[in-house]
């Protein structure tokens, strides 16, 4: 693998393989047109900063565009020129120590979501309540975001009355889950106890963990034995729009920041209950702007090169 290749930040997606799924045709809307139609704030103001180029943390001395990903502070921009996203759930980071922070997504969490992000460098970890936290993160035993729920109820059960023998997907397969469905209020209603409502169709869960490495990195995280006995769960398949490049890995392979965003969107349809209307989508904020600047930057070195080719055939 390539030097590039291995200091890229991914958080790796559920394998690839044929599945039918209500979220196909995202994937596909995806591969064709990467992050179109998405709900953001306005990049003006990141426009303007760029256009004033790098500037020098007074922090740590670091030359950063748009914030110092050492200090997690913002630089060019305030924090009232941004958006700022108020999460379902509180997200956990746990960040290989011998990652390059300039080249992690994850810090985009933490600036456009302060109140609910935090990261953390490993081999520091928190000591979590299991039945109360997930680890997005594939293999065997990983669920998906719509039987999460359930299965943490059955590890609650379980602990409370002894264990059943039986694994919960099993369980699911015989007893539909149709409490979140059934009584869920109407989105919108606007009624004092609907965020009470909201998270009693969440609960037990109240901390997602991911992970931010590279994928020949991650083993040594995710097999940490305070880890061990969380559940995992698997985002269903997504392509990813990373803009590095990714030699010897599949597309479905995500940015951290690209899992976090999908296993919200995920987690506000089928736990939540409700019909997604992009409440998410500007957590992509900055990593929206850098792929369209990464990519007008390649094609303007293509168009480029198509000209000096012509130029020369002349």
């Amino acid at each position: 693998m390539s030097s590039l290749a291995q200091h890229q930040h991914l958080h790796p997606s559920c394998p690839d393989k044929t599945t039918v799924s209500s979220d196909s045709s995202d994937t596909r809307e995806l591969a064709k047109e990467p992050l179109q139609g998405l709900k953001l704030a306005s990049h003006a103001v990141l426009e303007k900063a760029k256009e004033r180029g790098r500037l020098i943390c007074s922090k740590c001395g670091g030359s950063r565009m748009f914030f110092c990903y050492t200090c997690c502070s913002l630089l060019g921009v305030s924090h009232q020129e941004i958006p700022v996203i108020k999460l379902p759930v509180k997200i956990d980071i746990i960040k290989h120590p011998n990652e390059t922070d300039g080249k992690s997504t994850a810090i985009h969490a933490k600036i456009l979501a302060p109140s609910d992000v935090n990261i953390y460098t490993y081999p520091c970890i928190p000591d979590y309540e299991k039945n109360k936290v997930v680890l997005v993160f594939p293999g065997p035993g990983a669920v998906s975001v719509l039987d999460m729920i359930q299965c943490l109820h059955d590890m609650t059960d379980s602990r409370s009355h002894g264990p059943s023998g039986e694994p919960c997907i099993k369980r699911l397969k015989r007893e539909e889950v149709t409490g979140a469905t059934d009584t869920a209020d109407s989105p919108g209603s606007g009624t004092p106890d609907e965020s009470k409502g909201l998270e009693s169709r969440a609960y037990p869960l109240q901390r997602v963990v991911f992970i931010d490495s590279t994928w020949n990195q991650t083993n040594k995280i995710s097999t940490d034995e305070r880890l061990q006995g969380i559940l995992r769960v698997e985002l269903k398949t997504r392509k990813t729009c990373f803009w590095r490049s990714q030699r010897g890995k599949p597309d479905t392979y995500l940015a951290t920041i690209e899992a976090i965003y999908y296993f919200l969107k995920d987690f506000h349809k089928h736990c939540l209950a409700q019909e997604y209307n992009g409440e998410y989508d500007n957590l992509l904020f900055f990593y929206s702007y850098l792929h369209s600047v990464v990519n007008k930057s390649k094609q303007e070195k293509k168009d480029q090169l198509e000209n000096e080719k012509e130029e020369k055939a002349v």
